[in-house]
């Protein structure tokens, strides 16, 4: 196991992250019911192995299963007699916590009101790194980062982060830190896989240029590359994509990518799995990367992931199948800033 930085912080945090939205009552809410279904025994075992193997970034959200995912991961590490200084805990706020209108988004209030109920789902009297879980387009973001600035100083909330923001709003947010001295965000918590770089095209010039540390999300794109679907599949492809299609990717550029992943895990006597998420683990601009399992045998076949040691020419094989089409100002930036790439000035005779 690796620890990579996070953002331009002092803090080290394992490749791998262990996401709980499995974690909490299965059929519960219509959004997370097809994915939660952990209970307090089974998270434990699944938290302590993950320990074992390295892991110290833990990710939750106060929606997945409506705080119950918090609270059965603050159990867990209770139950495990894990130190709080030996993990490094993120959660989220945004989404609709109950029927009143305040009860959702990034106001001032929202916000507050988030914190201490996540707080004391946890069992924690912090929380290392606070991500807001969307894009509100109601709340001015000035008032947004004020609240957070205060939980920083607070000690309540230690860094601070985004989650499915475009590009544009992340830059006006880090304007807005720096000019009004307030702290800034550190990471970026997106979905990204090699059936889906979209992110390459914006956020992640954004994110290198800013020192910001990013965190993937569904790298498998919810199941679709673990080797169950598409062509040359074992099996009729059970799981969570069969009946919870998210998120949308092109199938056919799918199917493309893991033909080219069955030969590279052939080559390394990998799972197709392992495959897709070693070719994310070989970004340099990845941070860490969310996994999410319900059996041990699956924490475990996507922690050897980081054993994998993907080669030049696999990788390059991997990025070819999978590049994205052109798409403008991409390729006329690409057309006019061939000659000002540094290199030796020549002046004309």
């Amino acid at each position: 196991m690796r620890y990579n930085q996070l953002g331009n912080t002092g803090l080290f945090v394992s490749e791998i992250c262990l996401g709980t939205m499995t974690f909490g009552e299965a059929g519960g809410s219509a959004q997370w019911g097809e994915i939660a279904g952990v209970d307090q025994s089974a998270a434990d075992a699944i938290v302590s192995r993950s320990i074992a193997a390295g892991v110290n970034f833990f990710d939750t959200a106060n929606v997945y299963s409506f705080g119950k995912s918090e609270r059965i991961l603050g159990q867990a590490l209770k139950n495990l007699d894990v130190p709080r200084q030996d993990v490094i805990i993120a959660t989220k706020f945004f989404g609709q916590m109950g029927s009143k209108p305040n009860e959702r988004g990034a106001s001032r209030g929202h916000i507050m009101d988030s914190v201490e109920q996540s707080l004391e789902r946890l069992q924690m009297d912090h929380i290392d790194l606070y991500q807001i879980h969307g894009t509100d387009t109601i709340t001015p973001i000035d008032e947004t980062l004020r609240a957070l600035d205060d939980l920083v100083s607070r000690g309540l909330v230690r860094y601070i982060g985004l989650s499915n923001w475009a590009a544009w709003r992340m830059a006006k947010a880090l304007g807005i830190s720096a000019r009004k001295g307030y702290a800034r965000f550190e990471t970026v918590q997106a979905f990204y896989s090699i059936a889906g770089r979209d992110l390459e095209r914006e956020i992640v010039p954004l994110m290198q240029e800013e020192k910001l540390g990013l965190m993937v999300w569904s790298p498998l794109a919810g199941g679709l590359l673990s080797g169950k679907y598409g062509p040359g599949a074992p099996g009729n492809g059970e799981g969570r994509r069969a009946t919870f299609d998210f998120p949308p990717v092109d199938k056919d550029r799918a199917w493309a990518c893991v033909a080219a992943m069955r030969e590279v895990a052939s080559k390394h006597g990998a799972s197709v799995a392992e495959v897709a998420l070693g070719y994310i683990l070989g970004k340099p601009f990845v941070t860490s990367v969310i996994i999410g399992a319900k059996r041990l045998e699956q924490l475990d076949e996507n922690l050897n992931a980081v054993k994998l040691k993907l080669d030049a020419d696999d990788m390059a094989k991997l990025d070819e199948v999978s590049a994205l089409p052109p798409e403008y100002p991409g390729w006329m930036l690409e057309r006019q800033g061939a000659g000002r790439r540094p290199a030796p000035f020549e002046p004309e005779a």
